[in-house]
């Protein structure tokens, strides 16, 4: 499973003279970092585009889905079992299906080739997601410190503010983890939505266009170190935040 991430950080290193050959290199000996420089000078901009929609995409996910999670798990919010319900059956709607219903939407409301259409796509794929994890989570607070809360004066946006919000940490950042990544690998919202758009354009689309233009599938150590450097945050997150990963996920399986 991970031998195809090592040939292409292995093929990242070679020349294309390298790379042509039968006989293939298991290491990058007499490498060239060519391919690097082809890369940041060609999807640079690309690569910019999408740590803006993925950032932004991640904050609004955050901002919509970490109050409906409180109402949900701690207040007693009328509809909330059926509201559950409509966000366990959205996880099962086809992509397509909610693209092209978000493509009529945006089209009417002008903001099609732009980042807030990308940034308000991928929001509405990771908030259903994003809520079920954090409510999972907030049911597991403890009422006695909702009420000591309460006690002291807080009200509920307080009690949310002060309590919940730093109890729930990890799970917070389990969320936003997964909604960035959702953002950052997506393909299918930015070729439907953003079609006339070169300022931002996300780097998978970036990286589709690179091989589909013809003039690059010679230069494929440039493809492969693209591919490389489109890999580095995802995987960094997952490094930085493995801890709070682990804890935010078990921690709602074992207290929902």
């Amino acid at each position: 499973m991970l031998f195809p991430l090592y040939w292409m950080v292995n093929a990242s290193f070679q020349t294309n003279q390298q790379l042509a050959r039968r006989s293939p290199h298991w290491l990058p000996w007499g490498g060239t970092l060519s391919g690097y420089r082809d890369a940041l000078s060609q999807q640079g901009g690309h690569l910019l585009a999408s740590f803006v929609i993925a950032a932004g995409a991640t904050l609004l996910t955050l901002a919509v889905a970490a109050p409906a999670a409180y109402a949900l798990a701690l207040l007693r919010t009328a509809g909330g079992r059926a509201l559950l319900s409509v966000l366990l059956v959205v996880q099962l709607v086809p992509g397509i299906v909610m693209a092209n219903a978000l493509y009529r939407i945006f089209s009417s409301a002008g903001i099609l080739d732009s980042a807030a259409a990308l940034i308000l796509a991928d929001a509405t794929l990771a908030v259903p997601f994003a809520v079920l994890i954090l409510r999972a989570f907030m049911t597991g607070i403890p009422r006695s410190v909702l009420e000591a809360a309460s006690l002291d004066g807080a009200g509920t946006v307080g009690t949310f503010c002060r309590i919940v919000l730093p109890m729930s940490r990890n799970a917070l950042i389990t969320s936003g983890l997964f909604a960035f990544l959702f953002a950052w690998g997506d393909f299918l919202f930015a070729t439907t939505l953003n079609l006339n758009s070169t300022t931002w354009k996300p780097i998978t689309v970036g990286l589709y266009d690179y091989i589909g233009a013809g003039t690059n599938t010679t230069s494929w150590n440039s493809v492969m170190a693209t591919a490389v450097i489109s890999s580095l945050p995802a995987a960094l997150l997952l490094v930085i935040a493995q801890r709070h990963v682990a804890a935010g996920l078990a921690g709602g399986a074992l207290k929902d």
